[in-house]
């Protein structure tokens, strides 16, 4: 089976303005890389679904999602939050999102592919049930995991999310169910100055000094990660694929590099055969300097599809 790269143009539609580094040319950064690395035709095109507010409603409160549907402006951007902005597109842009996420999920969990990668803007793990903030509007991982055990009824997922952030709206939504078991590595002190203390037991939060480089995470990751997914034995895995702790990118100030994500890929996919029947559904969330974005990005997906 193969690999399956959701995404939609409405993903592009969605700006924040020319100054805000989640930018549209993020996704067209991934797509020339992965034209470049001649593995675009290895893996399989789908187009995003929209979510719908049954959908939103499973993770969001309904007073959240009409608010982000009453937010939509008809002209310009209005702000969410401090860096969290809407223009015209971004609330159809969230719902594609969202929707990449429980499609791929549906997709994995019927057989027609291996694994799935989302390459979706806005991100989402910074969402809580009730409030949309860091770039965030609706949590497409955390509204995924949810779909995964609420309707195709499985008993136990895991979150894996290596952005250079703390995902602190799929914790929000999870802490303490036993469900769901979720491994996080983050810079810390550092936005959203969450994750490092009072952790639920089913959270596994590795906060990381700024200048970490890979090799440390590595040696975390296989000292506290591993061991808990392997009690664990999760029947399918989301991963909150977020590249900005790459030594390249100036929002975060740690040093991970292309082989660190392969790595990381890797591990994933370890777990996931043993105990998953392989089944990994992907959602990009942070990455900021467009090459390294695109290159790790590739990094990621080769592991996934195995080429």
């Amino acid at each position: 089976m193969a690999t399956a790269f959701y995404s939609h143009p409405d993903c592009l539609l969605h700006d924040m303005g020319p100054w805000h580094p989640e930018c549209p040319a993020r996704l067209q950064a991934i797509e020339d890389q992965l034209i470049a690395s001649r593995i675009d035709t290895s893996i399989v095109h789908e187009e995003a679904p929209l979510a719908s507010v049954t959908e939103l409603a499973r993770v969001h409160t309904r007073a959240h999602i009409d608010f982000i549907q009453r937010s939509s402006p008809l002209s310009g951007c209005i702000e969410v939050d401090a860096d969290t902005l809407m223009s015209p597109h971004s609330y159809q842009a969230a719902l594609r999102s969202a929707g990449a996420a429980i499609a791929a999920t549906d997709a994995v969990i019927a057989g027609t592919y291996s694994n799935a990668f989302c390459s979706v803007r806005p991100p989402g793990h910074h969402a809580e049930p009730a409030r949309a903030m860091g770039f965030c509007f609706f949590n497409n991982v955390a509204i995924a995991a949810r779909h995964a055990l609420e309707v195709h009824g499985l008993q136990r997922v895991a979150i894996i999310d290596f952005d250079v952030h703390h995902g602190n709206g799929t914790e929000a939504a999870f802490s303490g169910d036993p469900q769901v078991l979720m491994c996080s590595f983050f810079q810390h002190p550092f936005y959203p100055y969450s994750g490092a203390d009072n952790q639920a037991e089913n959270m596994v939060n590795l906060p990381m000094p700024a200048r970490t480089k890979g090799m440390a995470v590595r040696e975390a990751v296989d000292l506290m990660w591993l061991p808990k997914l392997e009690q664990f034995k999760p029947e399918m895995i989301f991963v909150s694929a977020g590249f900005d702790a790459h030594r390249e990118d100036d929002l975060g100030n740690m040093g991970l590099v292309e082989d660190d994500y392969a790595w990381l890929t890797m591990q994933i996919c370890n777990v996931a055969k043993r105990h998953a029947k392989g089944r990994i559904v992907s959602c990009l969330e942070g990455g900021y300097n467009l090459s390294a974005l695109g290159r790790s990005v590739v990094a990621h997906v080769r592991v996934l599809a195995d080429i």
